[in-house]
């Protein structure tokens, strides 16, 4: 906590009063629009320039690489024709791009700027020709363009210093022009990759510098800047206190006025309201709904919002802080002015002090959102203040929406209940709000009490204990007799589409690596009968891996039911990035059978860690036998010290994770209670034989497809090498989070066929056939079994 000021009060005439306020008022503007400075500059600063050394030493020391030279030939083929486009788009690194940045900036009156601006442009260009005069010319010709390339630096300047000045969505268009400059200078000839990389970098480098010498909007507000907006707001401050801060500067103030009313000030940040990827697909795997938000134009506008929810809120009878007032510290970020209430947070109470009436009244609050129609977004403890008189208040309407549906009340609902368990423990949690609530009410937050439907900030609450969430939900439907919901279909328009145009997008560019005529003829003659085994490996496999999916189970499961689950999980495992809806499907399938959760989720853990140990066994062995083969004859594997004080950091690196509390909780302790389950199974020989074996049998018959495949287009067909191949590029290609491997698995297929002697139109065709037939193919049936399973109610 930090006193940032306390009011004078002078006892001088009227009119010297008033002098002093104006000089101060100007003192205070000075202050208010004063542009801040962010240590993350000095960071990005540092960052850049060693980067930036370590490029100038690899142009100083190496040639342009066989990578480096198809690179920049691709880009010259890719942009061919257009010369006239690329000769203008030059210019805006030059003189010309600089001048009528400048002049924009003096014609709107931003006469900071255009210095800032200028002096950064003129500091960079010295320095682009410094560095190029000690990187010299590149070997081994010594001829050619220099390091690092002059348009690219400027340009780069110009948009890194512009940045902060520009509204959020345009930040990242308009690093796309020095993107552009340099695929300009690459086509005419005028840079190398490196050297275009390099200009990039300084650019970076000295806008960042340019910042903490000249500072830039939005880095800071001040204590100053806060006085001041209150007091132009009509708020006579008497003595403002920094109380949450971070590096970059205060978040929020509190607040004494000379009338003695005491306020709270927060200074709005800038949100991302709208749900991201990896949000979406885990709420799709949960089979609930996503209700994004709309954007919201501004930081005033993110304020003016919170402030209508928590007005709207209060006038429903919901006790949160009662909102003052909004103003806004000149450059700095908005401020939200509230009154303030003394108390602690709910998670800061000792546990006896909350009791069954500080319950009660919280499940009261939860109640006036839902019945006003308020979505509250973010119910942790935190956002829970007690007073002295044991009320809760309400805090945190940040992500508020008015006018909200049923489904975002119920998710409310279920975030309150994991935030209650957080700190009551379940049983409570679960019995006080059963007091408050019917069952119907209740029941709709069972879709969302689940890890994958959570939003991280209400999951972060039982680090380290979240299978309480499967308590929980469990718990729940047990006290109001009603069924956990079985998982829905994950099938949307949008992710079907997405997967089959990414999927059209590589299998079209494959067959570039050969020629496409020769592709052609060798679809066209392919033996019919190969390609029926094929087909015939790829549904094997699913019932391999429903043997490995038998051994992993803590109780018998009846085989053809876990056979037909198993080719649902190829719809659902394949279409997903790393195979999430693997996991979802068979820990529902498992739930049905009586199993609880926490042990279906270790059984399909389990099951997991087995394919991915035979996986790497496999990889492991298939690598010794191509490096064994003619394919490794000619490798030579690097040696000396580099190599060994490489692999020193590499453990030294691994050991600080795994000692770390994050790799102790996330790496260490999982990995440590998996390899206990696989002892415990490799202690039972039916149970064990079942899983390794049906792991190990899954990816040979797999591997079976691919020769069969390859047969098909009547290649030599090295069974060994053909088994090997396929086991380092279907391990390795999956590592990617990539919805079934698409693009890595193929390529990595492929050029070890070729490496083995396959003809390259050939090693494609089969790939690319193999793929289809065993991989792709069974997803079809997969949904048909998906819908049949999820009719019958086995999932």
């Amino acid at each position: 906590m930090r006193i940032l000021g306390r009011r004078r009060r002078d006892p001088a005439p009227d009119e010297a009063v008033t002098a002093k306020a104006g000089r101060r008022d100007d003192r205070l503007l000075r202050s208010v629009t004063a542009i801040g400075r962010d240590p993350r500059d000095l960071v990005a600063a540092g960052l850049a320039s060693g980067l930036l050394v370590a490029a100038a030493f690899v142009w100083r020391l190496v040639a342009p690489g066989p990578v480096e030279l198809g690179l920049v030939e691709q880009i010259r083929q890719l942009v061919g024709g257009l010369d006239l486009v690329w000769r203008g788009l030059v210019l805006v690194g030059g003189w010309v791009g600089v001048a009528a940045v400048v002049a924009a900036a003096l014609y709107l009156k931003r006469f900071r700027l255009a210095v800032e601006l200028a002096a950064a442009v003129a500091a960079s260009r010295l320095l682009a020709l410094g560095i190029g005069g000690l990187a010299g010319p590149r070997p081994p010709d010594g001829g050619g363009p220099a390091f690092p390339t002059v348009t690219v630096t400027v340009t780069a300047v110009l948009v890194a210093v512009l940045t902060p000045y520009l509204a959020t969505r345009w930040r990242g268009v308009l690093w796309v022009v020095p993107v552009l400059v340099a695929v300009a200078e690459i086509h005419l000839g005028n840079a190398w990759l490196l050297g275009a990389l390099g200009g990039g970098l300084l650019g970076w480098g000295v806008a960042s510098a340019s910042h903490l010498v000249w500072g830039a909007p939005g880095r800071r507000t001040s204590g100053p800047a806060v006085r001041g907006a209150l007091e132009r707001a009509g708020i006579d401050v008497d003595e403002i206190v920094a109380l949450r801060t971070r590096m970059w500067g205060p978040l929020e103030f509190a607040v004494s006025t000379a009338a003695g009313q005491r306020l709270r000030v927060e200074v709005v940040q800038r949100l991302h309201r709208r749900a991201s990827a990896w949000y979406r697909l885990r709420r799709l795997l949960a089979s609930v709904e996503v209700e994004d938000e709309p954007p919201l134009a501004s930081i005033r506008h993110e304020t003016e919002h919170e402030a209508l929810v928590t007005v709207v809120a209060e006038r429903a009878g919901l006790r949160t802080p009662p909102l003052v007032t909004i103003c806004e510290a000149g450059r700095g970020a908005p401020l939200l002015v509230r009154g303030e209430i003394t108390g602690r947070r709910l998670p800061d109470l000792p546990r006896e002090q909350v009791d069954d009436a500080l319950l009660d009244g919280l499940w009261a609050q939860v109640a006036v959102l839902a019945q006003a129609r308020i979505a509250h977004h973010d119910l942790r403890a935190r956002n829970v203040l007690v007073d002295a008189d044991g009320r809760p208040w309400v805090l945190g309407l940040t992500f508020g929406k008015i006018g909200a549906s049923p489904v975002r009340c119920a998710q409310d609902l279920a975030e309150a209940l994991v935030s209650v368990a957080s700190v009551v423990g379940v049983e409570r949690a679960v019995v006080s709000a059963c007091r408050a609530f019917d069952p119907d009410r209740l029941e709709a937050a069972l879709p969302h009490l689940q890890l994958l439907a959570l939003p991280r900030r209400i999951r972060g609450q039982l680090a380290g204990r979240r299978l309480e969430v499967t308590e929980l939900r469990g718990r729940l439907a047990q006290e109001i007799d009603r069924p956990i919901p079985v998982l829905r279909s994950p099938v949307r328009p949008a992710t079907v589409i997405g997967l089959l145009l990414f999927g059209a997008a590589v299998y079209a560019l494959l067959p570039l690596l050969a020629s496409a005529d020769q592709v052609i003829g060798a679809l066209r003659d392919a033996d019919r009968v190969w390609l029926a085994v094929a087909t015939v490996t790829g549904l094997a496999a699913i019932v391999a891996s429903s043997v490995s999916f038998l051994g992993s189970s803590p109780v018998a499961l009846p085989f053809w039911r876990t056979t037909a689950v198993q080719l649902a999980a190829a719809f659902t495992g394949r279409t997903t990035p790393g195979g999430i809806g693997f996991v979802a499907i068979n820990v529902a399938f498992l739930e049905r059978l009586g199993v609880r959760r926490s042990s279906a989720v270790g059984a399909t853990v389990l099951n997991v860690a087995a394919g991915g140990l035979g996986g790497a066994v496999c990889c492991l062995a298939g690598l010794f036998v191509l490096g064994a083969s003619t394919v490794g004859r000619d490798l030579r594997i690097p040696m000396g010290w580099p190599v060994a004080v490489a692999a020193a950091g590499v453990a030294a690196a691994a050991v600080a994770v795994l000692a770390s509390p994050f790799g102790r909780r996330r790496v260490l302790r999982p990995g440590l209670r998996i390899a206990r389950e696989l002892a415990a199974t490799l202690r039972r020989p039916v149970r064990a034989t079942q899983l390794f074996g049906g792991a190990l049998g899954h990816m040979v018959v797999s591997a079976a497809g691919l020769a069969a495949s390859l047969a098909a287009f009547g290649g030599p067909v090295p069974v060994v090498g053909v088994l090997a191949v396929f086991m380092v590029a279907q391990t390795l290609g999956h590592l990617l989070p990539v919805p079934g491997g698409v693009g890595p698995v193929e390529a990595m297929m492929i050029g070890g066929l070729v490496a083995l002697g396959t003809a390259s139109a050939v090693a494609v065709s089969a790939v690319l056939v193999c793929r289809l037939l065993t991989y792709w193919l069974p997803v079809l049936p997969g949904i048909a079994a998906f819908r049949y399973l999820q009719h019958r109610r086995v999932i």
